[in-house]
């Protein structure tokens, strides 16, 4: 694809699967949301639920689960293959810091929407995520998609980190020459501008 254009892009929130989507293999819902040549999607969460989420609360198999770390690199492989640029990151956040902001979630009014019952069964669970982090890491940080893991702790310099980490994977995939401008526009302007 050679057009890449920054303004064509879509935010993709990814909740728990509707009935419709659990009846299919769990990337379908994805590949329904891939972007068109030169155009961006941002998944916040992923298809990487599968070996989190889906893993550690029991709701796909072990063998499922095992299956999916290879369903997804080449899945990620497939994209890559046609001219995606994948960047992946990973933001974490140290347990102390975690609950810091569950705290300010319960003391604040304007934070409250943030925080649910969820949030602190997962964090009950946090021994059990950490470790199938650590296997999901293992498993598919891969060259095609390599994994960033962004210090979530300091929110601003998470952003920085998020920001640069995306720009440089960008820089390294996508062709940043200018284009050419056009001679006869070239010719107008000059005349109007009077240069």
């Amino acid at each position: 694809c050679a057009d890449w254009d920054p303004r064509n892009f879509e935010v993709w929130p990814i909740k728990a699967p509707t009935q419709d989507e659990l009846d299919r293999h769990f990337l379908w819902r994805f590949w329904q949301k891939l972007p068109a040549c030169g155009d961006i999607a941002v998944f916040d969460r992923s298809w990487y639920g599968r070996v989190l989420v889906e893993r550690v609360e029991g709701y796909a198999k072990e063998a499922e689960w095992k299956r999916g770390y290879d369903e997804i690199n080449e899945f990620e492989a497939q994209q890559a293959d046609s001219g995606t640029t994948i960047v992946k990151l990973f933001v974490h956040v140290t347990q102390k810091q975690q609950d810091k902001r569950l705290a300010d979630r319960l003391e604040h009014p304007w934070k409250r929407w943030k925080t649910g019952a969820e949030d602190y069964r997962n964090r009950a669970k946090r021994a059990e995520y950490l470790d199938a982090m650590h296997d999901m890491f293992k498993r598919t940080d891969t060259r095609w998609a390599p994994w960033v893991v962004i210090d979530g702790n300091d929110k601003k310099a998470g952003r920085i980190g998020a920001l640069t980490a995306i720009a440089e994977r960008l820089e390294a995939h996508v062709d940043m020459t200018p284009p050419v401008l056009d001679p006869e526009v070239e010719k107008i302007a000059r005349e109007a501008l009077g240069l």
